[in-house]
């Protein structure tokens, strides 16, 4: 933040209610106070509805870590719908913040796009890179890196991971519940040998196109 000593008398209320929560330069012409700038970081389009999404997919707890300060980040985290935040965090800081959390939750999901941000994305379970305007460090410590600026794929990258072990666990289970019962039948004589070694075969290939399904 740039500045120069401002007088609090030319500083007007509706000033202080936008720098609460905004970063400000301070603007002065022949050493006297001419006017001020202020900074202020925006919503990405679609992060109510991904957190929103998120939630409805089961995700327990979002919160917001972030380098700024607090008022900013109550703001911001207020507008996209998260449960808490912590502000100004370094990039240490951020990662034994993850830390604290995987003692409560996990997997640990961290999305982010900055170069600061590389340790934590490698210390949360699985780490989301936003790929088309981060940086190529996150990138490389990212477990997914996704190639479009658009937070939804967030939501798609969930649903779909929580789709495939719905299907992996429906092939293992089933699969080995038929594999065991032809056991149990086969010990006692109840199915001839060849007929035994084709039922597995029909029970491989069943699991194989329920696995075909995750696509």
């Amino acid at each position: 933040m740039n500045h120069c000593v401002v007088s609090p008398e030319r500083q007007s209320k509706e000033l202080k209610a936008v720098l609460q929560c905004a970063l400000a330069s301070y603007v002065a012409l022949d050493g006297h106070f001419a006017g001020s700038i202020t900074f202020s970081d925006g919503l990405r389009p679609g992060v109510p509805e991904l957190v929103a999404r998120l939630k409805a997919l089961g995700v327990k707890r979002t919160v917001m870590l972030t380098e700024d300060r607090a008022e900013h980040a109550q703001s911001v985290s207020r507008k996209a719908g998260l449960d808490s935040f912590e502000a100004g965090l370094l990039p240490e800081g951020k990662v034994a913040s993850l830390k604290k959390l995987e003692l409560e939750f996990t997997p640990l999901i961290m999305v982010r796009d900055g170069i600061n941000d590389a340790p934590a994305l490698a210390t949360a379970t699985v780490g989301v890179a936003m790929g088309a305007h981060g940086s190529g460090i996150s990138a490389e410590a990212a477990d997914i890196v996704l190639l479009v600026d658009d937070p939804s794929k967030v939501a798609d990258a969930v649903e779909i991971g929580q789709q495939m072990l719905k299907i992996a666990k429906q092939s293992i289970f089933v699969g080995l519940g038929l594999s065991l019962t032809l056991m149990v039948f086969a010990t006692f004589g109840l199915i001839p040998p060849v007929y035994g070694a084709m039922a597995q075969e029909g029970i491989d290939v069943m699991v194989i196109l329920n696995a075909l399904r995750a696509r």
